[in-house]
Order: C-alpha cells, then structure tokens, then sequence
C-alpha cells in the first residue's frame, strides 16, 4: 500500500470516534506498530488533530474534516517547486492554470500546511528559458489534444528555412528548451523541432488520425531507439 493511501486510511480509521491503540491499528492496516506510532507523528505534524498517546490509543478530535487531499511535507515542496517550473517555463495560459492549481489545493490545506505551499522553499524564477518563442504555445497545446495538424515556418540550427505540415504528438522540455516531437507529412518520419526555431505556425482545420506507428507512444518507443544506438 502506498504511503499516501495508508495514511489516508489511518485517518478515516481514527474518524470512527472511538478510542483505538496503535496494536489495533496495526492490524487493521498490516503494519508494524513501528509504523503506525511514525505515521500518527506525520499526521500530527501536518496538521492533523490527532489526540492520545502511545500505550493508550488514539482518536481524532471531534468535528475534523478531512481534507480532499492529503500531502507530506516533500510531497508539498515537489508539488510546489513542479507548479513554479510551470509558471516560470510554461506559456502564459498554462503558467496561469497552475496558479490556479496551487490555490485550489492551498483551499483544502489544513492551516499549518498552507505557508509550505504558499511560501515554498525551492522556485524556479522566470525568464529561464535561453531563446524567446515567439509562437502561441498555447494553440500548439491545443492541437495537440484536438488532433489537428499544423503548419510551420521553421529555420534549422544551420539558418535553413522550410515549411512544414506536422502532426503534434507531443511536447518536451530539455535543458530549459521546448522541443515538439511530431511526424512530419515532408520527410514521412518523426522529428523534433524546437519551439524557439519556429518562425510562424497555424493550426490547420484538417485533423490527423491515431494512425499505428504514428502515435506519441511511437514517437516515444522512436526516441528510446535512438537514445540507445
């Protein structure tokens, strides 16, 4: 079982309103009673209302509610840190959808949780990113999920220009660079153009097919195979 749902039960054991030792606990839960005393800390420390003491047995106070979701501490910093790469990396209406994300889950957050994830130790700042884009990430994102193709006016790493129709599969960030795996309908094969390279772009109204071979699971199975020649 994993941590984050053993706790979770924890807590909803402890709801019942009666009285319970950590052998008890143990048991129900198929754990050591080791664990159960270092799980009954973290809940305390996370702001969880949990009342008693080892050899006697715990409950929860009266009329505590839990919380939809439930963090520990490094899951909060991961959490907070991942949603400040995305404001600082992302473009503007992902960057403004994970501020969103981190005030709906700073709504649920028992109150001595909120200042981690308000307040949180490691950020990513912004303007990280080595080369400007100068195209709608936004719209890209979107073809992307709707399936249509687009078409790009892109310049190499050596200055060459061309048009191409591509089907976006997918996007990647790598060493602070964006990067579209995509098939591309010009040399009929998979490739990988970077979003700081690409001059102009318009989603098309055509849409592509999940067509075998030409999926992004392929194109991820494509970059496995190249990474290990």
């Amino acid at each position: 079982m994993r941590r984050g749902d053993r706790l979770f039960r924890l807590v909803q054991i402890l709801r019942r309103g009666k009285l319970i030792t950590a052998a008890q606990l143990a048991e129900e839960l198929e754990i050591s009673t080791r664990t159960v005393y270092r799980d009954i800390k973290d809940l305390i420390g996370s702001g969880v209302p949990v009342e008693g003491e080892a050899g006697v047995g715990y409950l929860l106070y009266e009329g505590y509610d839990l919380p939809p979701l439930m963090f520990d501490p490094e899951e909060l910093e991961a959490l907070a840190f991942g949603m400040t790469m995305v404001q600082a990396w992302a473009d503007p209406k992902l960057a403004h959808a994970a501020t969103d994300v981190l005030q709906k889950i700073e709504s649920v957050l028992p109150d001595p949780l909120r200042p981690r994830l308000a307040k949180p130790s490691l950020v990513a700042y912004g303007d990280a990113l080595p080369e400007p884009i100068v195209i709608d990430v936004g719209d890209l994102r979107f073809a992307i999920r709707s399936q249509n193709k687009v078409m790009i006016k892109y310049r190499d790493g050596k200055g060459d220009k061309s048009q191409r129709t591509l089907w976006p599969l997918g996007l990647q960030l790598y060493r602070a660079i964006w990067m579209l795996g995509a098939w591309c309908e010009l040399r009929q094969g998979f490739r990988v153009f970077r979003l700081d390279r690409i001059e102009q772009m318009f989603v098309l109204e055509d849409e592509f097919p999940k067509e075998r071979g030409k999926t992004h699971d392929d194109f991820l199975r494509h970059l496995e195979c190249e990474s290990s020649e």
